[in-house]
């Protein structure tokens, strides 16, 4: 593509090699003042007409824009590949069936958030009130960011922002439980404001940067909707420690003004604020609560075996076509297809009469036969019915598919990786080991989840697995981080009453995140149909698994390694600057 330069519009300019210029001078020379139609795979791309004879070079115009002028450049140079090009991969949503998706997406989204503002509400006061306001400033920067990069709502979008709430949320249920902590004990408002939220920022830093690590993941080996669910979560990180910043502390110093000195109040649930004070003995049942994960494990793996996991095409290959026929019946579709050698169909019913779901296999080792596929059972399907439409179509060959299974494992073992790095680098090994055999029990379960629920997986499927690694260590994080804030306080207590405590005080905010996360996935797991229950109801049971697992398996697996660590004579945590100064200040 080039500009004119008399008359600077888009032009696209080609070259010819000796033979080619002798041809087409012969033929253009000829047909002065005709059009001249450019055709690729059958379809008409311009009929431009010949003004004169063109020799090794010419040029072709007529009032193109730029990206007119940039497409026609691509599509003669796609022509001009010595090999023919297949579709491997297609899919098609219809306008009504992407209109309704998304209404419903938009609806189920729009209860969860203000399920969880109802919450906030009711819980904190005036306080969660002033966390719904930074909430509903992250949510217009995400819409704000995402309008800026052009991209195209979809339902895992819609997804992704609900999980952006949730984790807004988490920061300022954290912000909030760090100041009620301050505050219990005799702290003026200022000080329990600015210790609050010194010592919740570390904690949320943490979180966010494992969920960055699994986010990262989704993006780099994710394709289509799945990067946008990446990227939203991932502008959604970014936004909600802005708005922590700039939003709720601003609002929660300007409401303090005047009363600095003052106690500050923050309510809460009663029940909850006395076990934390008082403290469990969570750990008493630490060798059951081991006992009974390891049992839900295998059975598990048992279920991944057998009956096994309902794949859907995008591991599978093959084509899942959405037919609506009205007034034809499953059997005279079966007939057509047969009679058009289409006898390895799969045809089901999908609720409303006339709409079915038909699954074709992938062709091995034919290039677009998939495609070739989907263009006979098409005809086949309006033979019987003209007026028949096809709202969706889901098309993945062969080659691609298995491509979709290696990035899902790698993606999930890095993952892993990542994680384990990162919480070695900020915490010590032990604690590493301990939240990621953790999560490792965790995705056991929820993989026994999609074997024993017949839920499909898929790439949204994988996306929700990620999505719950990310949730997981951010819940053991937070516990993590309690414990290493108490080890550094009382290095010589029992390791097993530090546990109970640091558990303990941090009980509100684990109960408190995980009913406001569940509260907002809950109307799209129930109404968001199908195109998001691989997503939704993982996620609602990876939220139990989660949040139960944080205070029955990850704290003792810790204690155990903990144990092993002394009896080699190391330290449960490295010493930081101020302790190594000390020391040195010490040696005479």
């Amino acid at each position: 593509m080039a500009f004119n330069p008399d008359t600077n519009e888009p032009v696209v300019n080609f070259k010819l090699d000796d033979k080619g210029a002798r041809l087409f001078g012969d033929m253009t020379r000829n047909n002065i003042g005709r059009p001249l139609a450019i055709v690729l795979d059958g379809e008409v791309i311009t009929a431009p007409v010949i003004r004169s004879a063109i020799g090794a070079s010419g040029e072709i115009s007529g009032g193109f824009t730029t990206t007119e002028a940039s497409n026609l450049a691509l599509l003669l140079r796609a022509g001009a590949l010595p090999v023919p090009l297949y579709v491997v991969e297609e899919r098609t949503v219809g306008p009504d069936l992407g209109s309704d998706a998304i209404a419903m997406g938009l609806t189920t989204g729009l209860l969860g958030a203000a399920m969880v503002i109802v919450f906030m509400i009711g819980l904190y006061g005036r306080w969660g009130l002033i966390a719904c306001v930074g909430l509903t400033v992250n949510i217009g920067l995400v819409f704000g960011i995402l309008s800026l990069l052009g991209a195209t709502l979809t339902l895992p979008g819609i997804a992704g922002i609900i999980l952006t709430i949730v984790m807004a949320v988490d920061a300022n249920i954290l912000i909030n439980e760090r100041i009620r902590e301050e505050s219990r004990q005799g702290k003026p408002a200022w000080m329990a404001l600015r210790e609050g939220f010194g010592k919740a920022y570390r904690t949320i830093l943490d979180s966010n940067f494992t969920t960055l690590i699994a986010v990262s993941l989704l993006f780099l080996f994710g394709s289509g909707p799945v990067r946008g669910f990446a990227v939203t979560i991932g502008i959604g990180l970014v936004t909600s420690l802005f708005t922590a910043i700039a939003v709720t502390r601003l609002i929660m110093e300007w409401r303090i003004r005047g009363r600095a000195r003052e106690p500050l109040v923050i309510s809460g649930i009663a029940l909850l604020d006395r076990l934390s004070e008082r403290g469990v003995n969570f750990m008493r049942g630490r060798v059951i609560g081991l006992m009974v994960s390891a049992v839900f494990s295998i059975a598990a793996i048992a279920l991944f075996v057998q009956p096994g996991l309902k794949y859907g095409v995008d591991f599978t290959g093959g084509t899942v076509v959405e037919v609506q026929a009205q007034g034809v019946t499953v059997d005279k579709l079966r007939t057509t297809l047969q009679a058009k050698d289409l006898e390895d169909a799969a045809i089901q019913e999908a609720g409303a009469d006339g709409r079915f779901l038909i699954r074709l296999p992938a062709e091995q080792g034919v290039p677009g036969a998939t495609a070739e596929q989907v263009a006979l059972l098409k005809t086949a399907v309006t033979s019987v019915e003209p007026t028949a439409e096809f709202p969706k179509v889901d098309m993945v060959g062969p080659k691609v598919s298995g491509g979709f299974s290696d990035a899902t494992i790698l993606a999930i073992l890095l993952a892993g990786v990542g994680m384990l790095a990162y919480l070695w680098f900020r915490f010590e090994s032990h604690f590493a080991w301990a939240a990621t055999l953790t999560i490792a029990l965790d995705l056991t379960k929820t993989i026994g989840f999609f074997a024993l629920a017949g839920v499909e997986f898929n790439l949204t499927a994988v996306a929700a697995l990620l999505a719950l690694m990310g949730y997981s260590v951010n819940d053991k994080v937070v516990v993590f981080d309690r414990i290493r804030e108490n080890i550094r306080k009382t290095p010589d207590r029992p390791m097993l009453e530090l546990l109970n405590d640091s558990i303990s005080s941090t009980l509100t905010r684990t109960v408190f995140t995980s009913v406001t996360t569940f509260l907002a996935l809950l109307p799209m797991g129930i109404a968001g149909g199908a195109a998001v229950a691989s997503f939704a109801l993982p996620m609602l049971f990876g939220i139990v698994i989660g949040t139960s697992s944080s205070v029955f398996i990850a704290s003792p697996i810790l204690y155990y390694l903990g144990q092993r660590r002394s009896r080699k004579g190391l330290a449960q945590l490295r010493p930081t600057a101020e302790e190594i100064r000390k020391e040195l200040e010490l040696i005479p």
